[in-house]
């Protein structure tokens, strides 16, 4: 099993195929700090699991290894977010979420 620096579970073996796992999160919550300017309503977070590819795996634990502003849950949410808004879904909840993933305040004055 792997962990980051504050015990997130990245990644884990289960029954031979490797399972990412969010967390158990499935309270109401405020935004992440770079979308609070875009909305400041709660929103509803769901916990998911999904089977990823082990080389899509590894370059996502070393891209948040070498990008400390991310983390698994931005670097997930920016992906879907970007997808959806790149394939046409119009909504301006997913874009405000794509653009704040990407560029959070704390990115923008690290240059991360």
């Amino acid at each position: 099993m792997e962990t980051n620096e504050n015990g997130v579970v990245l990644a884990a073996l289960d029954g031979g195929a490797l399972v990412w796992r969010t967390g158990v999160r499935s309270k109401k919550q405020k935004m992440p700090e770079g979308l609070e300017q875009a909305s400041t309503a709660e929103c509803s977070v769901v916990s998911f699991q999904s089977d990823l590819p082990q080389p899509l795996q590894q370059a996502m634990t070393q891209f948040i290894e070498g990008h400390p502003n991310w983390d698994q849950y931005r670097l997930v949410q920016a992906a879907l977010a970007g997808f959806l808004v790149q394939n046409g879904k119009p909504s301006r909840e997913i874009t405000r979420v794509y653009v704040g993933n990407m560029f959070r305040r704390e990115s923008l004055l690290n240059g991360v």
